[in-house]
């Protein structure tokens, strides 16, 4: 294994602790002619690192999103579709075992004719500053993630958003014209009802659910003994003892699931469970909503391009 890094120290400490060799930048690692490629660089890499290893012939794992931007994404699928090469994205609650039971139970008819569908994502504290200008924004960024899901989990397609978001919080995101807090209405194509919503400021602990409510049953992904909620009911359950403190710990096996699943695709032993198009799909959602909430007018996805 080889790794690179734009500081050398991390790719040095990286080798150190799992034995393989760093090298000084990136055309160094392409010249060691690896046999595929995991980019978790920061954003604005990602287009041109999956644009340079599909000319190159690799199979690529990447971490969402392909690119910070719509036209960037497309550009880099472009590459991608041209070059006939694996593209795997890092959508990393596909392989989270709650996500994937609910998926198993709406797919089976166990809940029902599905009419509400609640997600939610919420960081404990804000990210540094630097990154927020980088990030893409919250829909892109964090949201995006549950609209991967609501696809993933129910099968049917979003039609229609309408989005609004506060930026009430820390400066730091007025001054990126970006907000600490969203919320989005999404409609299915078959009629499905879905909110969703995210905050940086979510000082309990990290929050990631998902309610699913059919007509014949109700589930719940992310309701353990972790989740940062305290009941007002007299003899509720109180606040966890140690809430789940971020994204890693919370999807730590589903982050390794998707690197193990990444090498059997990679190996020709598993249909990609990811693929660039799947990306695609969960930003033109996140798109609709950025339009949604600068516009104060609900979008249609057919307004998007990419579809």
């Amino acid at each position: 294994m080889v790794v690179a890094d734009a500081e050398p120290r991390r790719a040095a400490a990286l080798a150190a602790r799992t034995g393989a060799e760093a090298v000084a930048d990136v055309d160094a690692l392409f010249a060691a002619e690896p046999s595929a490629l995991v980019v978790t660089a920061a954003t604005a890499a990602h287009a041109p690192l999956i644009a340079r290893a599909a000319r190159a012939g690799l199979p690529v794992f990447c971490e969402k999103p392909v690119a910070v931007d719509l036209p960037g994404t497309l550009a880099a699928l472009a590459e991608v579709e041209a070059a006939g090469t694996l593209l795997q994205l890092g959508f990393q609650r596909r392989f989270d075992a709650g996500y994937a039971a609910a998926r198993r139970a709406v797919r089976s008819g166990e809940l029902g004719r599905l009419h509400t569908v609640r997600a939610l994502s919420s960081d404990p504290a804000p990210p540094p500053p630097a990154y927020v200008p980088l990030s893409g924004g919250l829909f892109r960024d964090c949201l995006v993630h549950d609209f991967d899901m609501v696809r993933w989990v129910t099968g049917r397609e979003v039609t229609e958003v309408y989005a609004t978001g506060s930026d009430a919080g820390p400066a730091m995101f007025r001054d990126a014209g970006d907000v600490d807090t969203a919320a989005a209405l999404l409609t299915l194509d078959d009629g499905c009802l879905v909110t969703a919503t995210a905050t940086r400021c979510n000082g309990a602990g990290y929050d990631v659910r998902m309610e699913l409510a059919g007509e014949a049953g109700q589930l719940t992904v992310g309701l353990d003994a972790r989740a940062p909620l305290t009941s007002a009911e007299p003899g509720g359950p109180p606040a966890p003892a140690e809430p789940w403190p971020g994204f890693l710990e919370r999807f730590a096996p589903a982050y390794e699931a998707e690197l193990d699943a990444f090498l059997a695709v990679a190996r020709g032993e598993l249909a990609n469970p990811c693929d660039g198009r799947e990306a695609l799909a969960a930003l033109r959602v996140a798109e609709a909503c950025e339009v949604s909430r600068r516009e104060r007018r609900p979008v249609r996805l057919a307004e998007v391009p990419g579809g």
